[in-house]
This record gives structure tokens, C-alpha cells and sequence, in this order.
């Protein structure tokens, strides 16, 4: 199914736009669901909608029943419940598994989206022409309110410097890497079947990286594919497919749990203690560079996510286990 043009008969209905990541990635879960639904064209600010799910933030889902959410994760979690044959968080440990690596794609390695769009005038010009339709020079895309606005989300995920920007590039080019590699043997990232975690990174090549200019991907070319439509064409084929073992999973979620322990659970570690504080600023190192972020309530709040995870959907045997992985992983910031 190409997810940006399903028919519209579920009464599921995504308020987003093309170039948003979060959109892309609820489009590519809605796909793996088998699930049909309406995209409609909605910005960032306040409407009728944004009022009902209580953000202004996109993409917010439109449910048959009328209810408006706006957070992916939870989206999921509610179609899962729906869908349970084609679940994309498992069950048991695995599944906390899966939540840990999308939940360092989601808050982390996003950030890479943001600094590819606004630090090369290439993507800013390609991006604003394609919302407002018109031919722009690099002086007047610059000028643009979105333009504008591209540099202070920057600033806020740490990404302001040339050092920064240069380590983002390179841990998420690895990041393609790890994934090309894996792709020669399995069809999605952690297994034979579609999990949360494939959904964020199509979110990531479809709004973004595999849709402007910067940065070239012509040499990952399983990527490349997976994102032109064999990643839906396996999930049609793939129903029955098994994803790789709890704790082992695969080499590209070994990765990326890596990235994780080293630099995001120093972030939102720190994040959570400027929250408490009442600082607005997050000082700390990244890739051997003092680095400063906005602190910001989203990425403790989806920290929360899965520590209710680990606390309430486990035996207490699997919560054992699973505690125990997270610590000798350094990753025990998402323990409850």
C-alpha cells in the first residue's frame, strides 16, 4: 500500500502534511496495519482540532468514534489493541524491546531532520516551494517564516554548531549503514515483520532525508528500495514473519541501543533534572562537545511511556529480566 494514498472507508482520518516526519511515520504504521484512512492537509497552530486532542502539534488521528490524538506512540499502542495480528509493539519483554529503540529514534536521532532542512539552503528552498508552490531563490526562501522559525528548532535539539551538526550527520549516516546492512538479510529492521520501529524510520526517509536534496542516499541502495515500497510490499507477504529473539534482537537494533546509552540517557537524564529544577536550559556533553538544549516536557513524558511499560504489561519475572537487561545495557533511565 503506498501510505499516502489510501482510500478513504476505515473512518480513520490523519490531519498532517507530507513533509512532516511524525505524519510520515503514522502513515507507514497505518499501512502495516492494513488500514485505510483519509490524510488531511493540517499545519502546525490552532484549530478545532488541535483544541480536541490538546496540542497544536501534528499529525493528529481522528478515530471512527470522533476522538482526536496527537501523540504516535500512544496511536499505535491503540491500534495494536485493534489490530492485534499486526501488532507493532509485541508483547512480553520484546516489546520493550521495540518501544527503548523507537523511543531513541523518536527523541534523538530526529534531531538530524531538523539540522538536514534548515543548515542546507538546498532543502529549506525545496521544502517552502513545495508548500507554497512557488519558485523561490535562496534569498527569499531564507527569508521565509519557516525559515525562520528552522534555526530555533535547531538551537533547541542541540544541533546549533558545526561540531554538533557534523556528529548528527555522521551517527545517523552509520545509522543507514547499520540499516543497508541489515536489510540483506532480513526484511524490516529487527525481524521478518513491520514493527514501531520501521515505521519511524520511513517517517524520517519519507518526510525528509529520501525527500530533499541533502544528504545523498544513492549508495544505500536496500535502503532506498525498502523506502520506494518493498518495505509494504514485505508487510503484505509477511504477516506470519518472527522478529529476531529478547535480548538479542538484531545487529541494527544493537546500534542503535548504543547511540542510546551513550548520548541520548545522558540527555533525557538531564533533561528531567532541568524539568524538576525549573531551568530551561540542558547542559550537557555530546560527542565530546559541551552542548545545550532546550528542556522540554515531551521527552520525559514519552521516557514515562515506557517505564509504564516495563512496570504494568510484564510479569514479574519479565520485569526482572527486562531491568536487568536495561542496566547492564546503561540504559536503566527507562526502568519504572
Amino acid at each position: 500500500m503506498n501510505p499516502t494514498s489510501a482510500a478513504v472507508s476505515s473512518g480513520y482520518v490523519i490531519h498532517g502534511i507530507p513533509r512532516s516526519l511524525f505524519t510520515r511515520k503514522l502513515e507507514a504504521a497505518f499501512a502495516f496495519y492494513g488500514v485505510e484512512y483519509e490524510l488531511v492537509s493540517r499545519g502546525i497552530g490552532d484549530d478545532e482540532i488541535g483544541k480536541r486532542a490538546g496540542t497544536h502539534q501534528i499529525p493528529i488521528l481522528e478515530t471512527p468514534e470522533g476522538w482526536a490524538l496527537g501523540d504516535t506512540t500512544p496511536i499505535l499502542e491503540l491500534m495494536d489493541a485493534r489490530i492485534p495480528g499486526r501488532r507493532l509493539f509485541p508483547t512480553g519483554p520484546l516489546g520493550v524491546l521495540v518501544h527503548v529503540v523507537e523511543e531513541i529514534l523518536d527523541e534523538w536521532v530526529a534531531r538530524v531532520m531538523v539540522h538536514y532542512r534548515w543548515h542546507y539552503i538546498e532543502n529549506t528552498v525545496h521544502v517552502i516551494e513545495e508548500f507554497t508552490g512557488k519558485k523561490l531563490s535562496r534569498e527569499e526562501a531564507a527569508e521565509h517564516p519557516m525559515a525562520k522559525w528552522g534555526p530555533r528548532a535547531c538551537r533547541a535539539t542541540g544541533t546549533e554548531y558545526e561540531a554538533q551538526q557534523k556528529a548528527v550527520e555522521t551517527e545517523y549516516l552509520g545509522i543507514l549503514g547499520a540499516l543497508e546492512s541489515q536489510l540483506e538479510s532480513t526484511a524490516f529492521a529487527l525481524g521478518g515483520r513491520p514493527t514501531a520501529v520501521d515505521a519511524i524510520l520511513l517517517g524520517g526517509l519519507h518526510a525528509h532525508t529520501h525527500a530533499d536534496p541533502i544528504p545523498d542516499l544513492s549508495s544505500y541502495t536496500r535502503v532506498v528500495e525498502w523506502a520506494d515500497g518493498r518495505a509494504f510490499e514485505a508487510a503484505a507477504k509477511s504477516g506470519e514473519g518472527d522478529l529476531a529473539p529478547f535480548p538479542e534482537s538484531t545487529p541494527f537494533a544493537q546500534h542503535i541501543l548504543s547511540i542510546g546509552a551513550a548520548q541520548y540517557v545522558p540527555f533525557v537524564e538531564e533533561n528531567a533534572r532541568a524539568l524538576a529544577e525549573g531551568r530551561k536550559a540542558v547542559e550537557i556533553e555530546t560527542y565530546g562537545e559541551a552542548t545545550s538544549y532546550l528542556a522540554r516536557p515531551y521527552p520525559e513524558r514519552s521516557r514515562q511511556l515506557v517505564q509504564r511499560r516495563v512496570r504494568d504489561q510484564l510479569t514479574p519475572g519479565e520485569r526482572n529480566r527486562v531491568e536487568t537487561w536495561l542496566a547492564e545495557l546503561g540504559l536503566g533511565c527507562f526502568a519504572p
